[in-house]
């Protein structure tokens, strides 16, 4: 599923502002980011969350509401009014960028009544294993969407649409509340014992009206925003079954080769070959086990064995369905899954998703715009010539020397459809080395240079298409044709 050559943005950080005409810049960015390369947008999600336009967009509230109606305090989402999403997606199409759309279905919260339900409360760390006996909570479960009225579908989601909430309004307890009849999903991941319940009114997909119902959302969904491909969050909180089934159908609409990857936060690469196959390989998936190896290999104050950078990496056994990244939204800092890969690190991480031939890599807006975090430092040089390497000279045979604890590299050796293409990347974590690496015999007598520094050194290529590369302490050398 991944695209031969092609890149994905991210185009959003979680510490955007409310009101942060995110379309709007993106409309206007969609020509220089395809001059750049870019050929696939994953914008955030597009629909009212809880917190109108302060949401993320992860506090689903109404997924028929793209910022079109005075709900939850504001008309508009945190990016922008439904008009605006169009008009961002449709630049996106004329500049020949596909849009993907950030689909979250595992839960919904902000109901608009209360409802009495019969439920059980569930361990924390063991989901499966009860710890109250049955009685009546007071569940916010029903969402009527009067500022919608109607409009596009009159379905009301209630209790029975559910399988259990975080909060008894009766008793102002949080706790997690399995309702009874509706246990949880046993074909989800096992973390905690049983991971269907993620957060707010955790969405039932044993009941057919959902399911009919989500399958009549995605059609319109897929007619009103004409996007390219699916981002799927939370899929290990989301019966296995489901999505096999639901993009069946919505490929049935735009062809096989729609496109859509799976958040599957788990660093275990066997787990999610586990999920590949209980969904039919029908999406694919972001390689969090090499995010973690970026991430280790970031803090270990250069201890990290870089000949084992790619090891246990979905990326390393099946390109075909990775999704390789640097961070994303999540792994900022001070969110729940913060993991982010420290600054001096990041050229070795870009250079591993970019400058390979495996893998369907994704940049991350905060990478490419500057964090507040980070006082406002962007890698966007960086990583655009690095996607132009990519698009203009990674052809041909790769060979891979992670043969070193400290200096690890690899080269493409290009072909003779493309002029000037091949090179050799080579990265330390410690102390500067170098290491010996066959560019091919073609190359022989030419000039190459370090194209990420631009500096006055050159290597040689020798008669059998070697040359001995150098790189600095703990960073990254890229070498090409001069």
């Amino acid at each position: 599923m991944a695209k031969s050559n092609g890149v994905m943005m991210q185009y959003f950080e979680w510490y955007l502002p409310e009101n942060s005409g995110l379309w709007k810049q993106l409309k206007e960015k969609a020509p220089e980011l395809a001059a750049n390369g870019i050929n696939a947008v994953w914008m955030p999600p597009a629909y009212k969350g809880q917190a109108g336009n302060k949401d993320v967009g992860y506090g689903v509230y109404d997924i028929y509401d793209l910022g079109e109606f005075d709900q939850k305090g504001s008309v508009a989402t945190k990016y922008g009014t439904r008009q605006e999403y169009l008009d961002a997606i449709e630049a996106l199409h004329e500049n020949g960028i596909q849009a993907y759309a950030d689909i979250v279905l595992d839960h919904m919260i902000g109901a608009d009544e209360e409802e009495t339900v019969s439920a059980v409360q569930s361990a924390e760390d063991d989901r499966n294993r009860p710890v109250s006996d049955k009685h009546q909570i007071s569940a916010w479960t029903k969402f009527t969407f009067p500022g919608r009225n109607g409009k596009y579908s009159d379905f009301v989601w209630d209790h029975t649409c559910f399988s259990g909430v975080d909060y008894d309004a009766n008793t102002e307890q949080k706790a997690i509340y399995n309702f009874k009849g509706e246990e949880w999903s046993q074909k989800t991941d096992h973390e905690n014992g049983n991971a269907d319940y993620l957060m707010g009114a955790n969405i039932n997909f044993s009941n057919p009206k959902v399911v009919h119902h989500l399958r009549e959302w995605g059609l319109w969904y897929l007619d009103t925003t004409n996007v390219d491909g699916f981002r799927l969050d939370a899929v290990k909180h989301i019966d296995s079954d489901f999505y096999p089934i639901w993009l069946k159908t919505m490929r049935e609409i735009k062809g096989e080769e729609f496109f859509s990857v799976g958040e599957y936060w788990n660093g275990d690469r066997n787990i999610l070959e586990n999920y590949l196959d209980a969904v039919g390989r029908c999406m694919s998936l972001f390689d969090v086990p090499l995010h973690f190896n970026f991430h280790h290999a970031s803090l270990s104050n250069g201890q990290f064995d870089m000949s084992k950078l790619l090891e246990g990496s979905l990326v390393e056994t099946d390109p075909e369905i990775a999704v390789t990244f640097v961070d994303n939204h999540d792994t900022q800092a001070g969110q729940s899954l913060e993991s982010s890969v420290a600054e001096w690190f990041l050229p070795h991480a870009y250079s591993v998703i970019l400058l390979r031939a495996q893998g369907y890599p994704c940049i991350f807006y905060g990478d490419y715009y500057g964090l507040a975090s980070r006082e406002g430092r962007n890698y966007q040089d960086m990583i655009n010539l690095m996607i132009k390497l990519r698009k203009e000279r990674l052809y041909g045979e790769q060979h891979d020397y992670f043969d070193d604890p400290d200096v690890v590299g690899w080269t493409l050796e290009g072909d003779p459809e493309h002029k000037k293409s091949g090179y050799a990347v080579i990265m330390t974590n410690r102390e500067a080395g170098v290491k010996q690496m066959y560019v091919g015999k073609h190359h022989a007598g030419e000039t190459w240079k370090n194209v990420l520094t631009n500096d006055e050194n050159t290597v040689k290529i020798d008669e059998d298409g070697n040359g001995v590369f150098y790189c600095e302490a703990g960073s990254v050398s890229i070498w090409s044709v001069k």
